[in-house]
């Protein structure tokens, strides 16, 4: 499906760029992001143009991950909500997932859009989990317009250099969110035990 990016129209190339990162963004298991790492390296190579590639990108991933948190809101929590067997552990997964979202919900949504497994199901959880649109939105939106312009501006410069660097970049990008998650999950942490009461082991009675 990549190689339909190289070597085709320029008016063919965008759509596919769109089409590629929205439905990875909705959930669908299709490269999204090395679409964009292609389409940049491309632009480089004044094939396409950058500033064209990155706004495209971002709007499909904002336009796909919109999608899949309908698709969860309105498809994934019906299917866990279905009573059954195992309908009191669907539940307290919901439960659980209900507040993880209420308390990282926007850090997840804004990161996780750098991270390959966790780009394709993020939004169908959200949804799921009923973290409020409105803040779905905004994180959504911000973590779309800069993964497409981190990505887009990096496969750019790296990617017309040397064909190789291509895949590292999905990587980098990978590695940068991955120490950034890593950061905030010590700070956090650190501030708990700071807040947390100190155990103290209790004094024997002199006999």
């Amino acid at each position: 499906m990549l190689a339909s990016l190289i070597n085709v129209p320029t008016g063919i190339g965008y759509p596919l760029l769109f089409a590629f990162v929205a439905a990875e963004s909705a959930g669908a298991l299709v490269p999204g992001e090395t679409s964009l790492i292609v389409a940049a390296a491309l632009a480089g190579q004044g094939t396409l143009s950058l500033p064209l590639v990155i706004a495209i990108a971002a709007g499909a991933a904002i336009v796909g991950d919109n999608v899949g948190y309908v698709i969860g809101r309105r498809g994934l929590r019906r299917l866990v909500d279905r009573p059954g067997r195992w309908a009191a552990g669907r539940r307290q997964l919901v439960e659980r997932g209900e507040e993880f979202f209420a308390r990282h919900g926007s850090p997840t949504v804004f990161f996780g859009r750098w991270l390959p497994g966790l780009r394709v199901v993020t939004s169908w959880l959200a949804g799921a989990d009923r973290m409020p649109w409105r803040r779905f939105l905004v994180w959504n939106a911000l973590g779309g317009i800069t993964w497409a312009a981190t990505i887009g501006a990096l496969a750019h410069v790296v990617g017309r250099s040397a064909a190789g660097s291509l895949g590292a970049i999905g990587f980098i990008g990978l590695g940068v969110a991955a120490l950034v998650y890593l950061i905030v999950r010590i700070r956090r942490h650190i501030q708990a035990g700071r807040k947390s009461p100190s155990r103290r082991t209790p004094r024997r009675a002199p006999g």
